[in-house]
């Protein structure tokens, strides 16, 4: 591949592939815990909201994004900036629409978890953070990484959510799979191949990754 557009884009959608899954992350694993062991009034409104990307069309929710960070939505008008057509917006969009992706390795971690080793720690006098470093993450880790790496790998083939909010800007806002609509719209078939056949391989390789650590978090269960 020897148009550097295309690299300058690679780079760029790895950086927000990277950045939304720590997010993720960072978000998803309490959340996931609370959906999977606790009971509260309007859990299922909430797992509705979060797992609604699943069947939203992705432009529809890349239009309300559009409405709520750009130059004239609550966001500006509050707090004097926007996230329209910049990275961070780029990352808002992802993070919500690979949510649910992430949410479902979490969640079916936690869910498969024995509560009485939980208790049992606890009853020994462990902390929370003792808990969670010691019982919890070496034995849900897979289902967890599962889950990240699933939640990267559809980052990397958006299309519809991050073109309404961010557009499509070479150098700025140009992720591959816009890149490779170019490509095509420009009647380039030899460099969209070239773009796609290397996003297929990636998704291949995490795809498969995946299915590997679904199986090791299998073998690990009583």
């Amino acid at each position: 591949m020897d148009d550097p557009v295309f690299w300058q884009t690679l780079r760029l959608t790895l950086e927000v592939s990277l950045v939304t899954t720590l997010i993720l992350l960072f978000l998803g694993l309490p959340l996931g815990w609370v959906l999977a062991h606790k009971r509260f009034w309007g859990k299922r409104v909430l797992e509705s909201i979060v797992l609604l990307p699943l069947t939203l069309p992705p432009t529809v929710l890349g239009f309300y994004l559009l409405l709520l960070l750009g130059q004239n939505g609550p966001i500006a008008q509050t707090f004097g900036f926007t996230w329209a057509f910049r990275f961070e917006g780029l990352v808002v969009g992802s993070v919500l629409f690979s949510l649910p992706f992430a949410l479902n390795g979490y969640r079916e971690a936690f869910r498969s978890l024995d509560l009485d080793l939980i208790q049992t720690a606890r009853t020994l006098g462990a902390g929370w953070r003792r808990v969670w470093l010691e019982v919890i993450l070496p034995i849900t880790w897979p289902g967890i990484l599962s889950g990240s790496i699933l939640a990267f790998a559809h980052t990397l083939g958006e299309f519809g959510v991050v073109l309404m909010i961010g557009g499509n800007i070479p150098g700025k806002t140009q992720l591959v799979s816009i890149y490779i609509y170019d490509q095509v719209q420009a009647l380039q078939f030899d460099r969209a191949a070239e773009a796609a056949g290397l996003l297929l391989a990636v998704s291949f390789v995490l795809v498969y990754l995946v299915r590997t650590l679904e199986d090791v978090w299998r073998s690990r269960m009583p």
